[in-house]
């Protein structure tokens, strides 16, 4: 990740936080994953921003949400929030938790990663996942790089392409159960669903 993304997000996190929109566009993936863990609870959210409005879905359905952050003013946010929680200032990139969790999701977070960077977060993914896990993340829809904006600040976004990711999941033990790109019913983002395949 560019070194500015961390300061962008720590300059502007209130600003941003206040106009997330919460509507739920992303309801339908959260949902789908959701249904899919059925008594499982246990959620890492990276990149998690303020909290809301996706960790807020998963704590209201009652799971156990991790959410790291690499900006720490996000990460006071969530704890302003949910005191009782467990929010942890860190980079994604190289997260080793120790621990494995039933569903991870890198919503809107995962694609402020230069290619290299994205590349080596598959067996960080890997490494945090449950068998039988799920594996939410957003990318680009093609290869490629974009500068974003957010309240005068400007945001790095890469992509790789879509056989790329393909292949650096099923390296990792995963396979997809839903790829879509630029839902128009999701604010025309480019969406990724996987499954960690169980040992043996």
């Amino acid at each position: 990740m560019p070194g500015s993304i961390r300061g962008v997000y720590e300059a502007v996190a209130r600003q941003f936080d206040r106009d997330r929109c919460r509507s739920l566009m992303e309801r339908q993936y959260l949902e789908a994953l959701l249904s899919r863990l059925g008594g499982r609870r246990e959620v890492l959210d990276l990149g998690c921003g303020g909290g809301e409005p996706l960790a807020k879905f998963f704590i209201d359905a009652g799971c156990r949400v991790t959410g790291v952050d690499c900006a720490a003013a996000m990460i006071a946010i969530c704890r302003e929030r949910w005191p009782d929680g467990e929010w942890i200032e860190a980079d994604m990139r190289g997260l080793d938790l120790g621990r494995i969790f039933d569903a991870i999701i890198a919503w809107d977070s995962f694609f402020h990663l230069e290619p290299g960077d994205q590349r080596a977060m598959f067996p960080v993914f890997a490494r945090h996942a449950a068998p039988g896990a799920l594996l939410l993340f957003t990318s680009g829809p093609r290869a490629g790089v974009a500068m974003g904006e957010t309240h005068g600040h400007e945001l790095y976004h890469a992509s790789l392409d879509s056989t790329e990711y393909e292949s650096l999941l099923a390296a990792a033990g995963f396979r997809v159960l839903l790829h879509r790109i630029e839902d128009p019913d999701c604010g025309g983002h480019t969406v990724w669903l996987a499954e960690k395949s169980a040992p043996g």
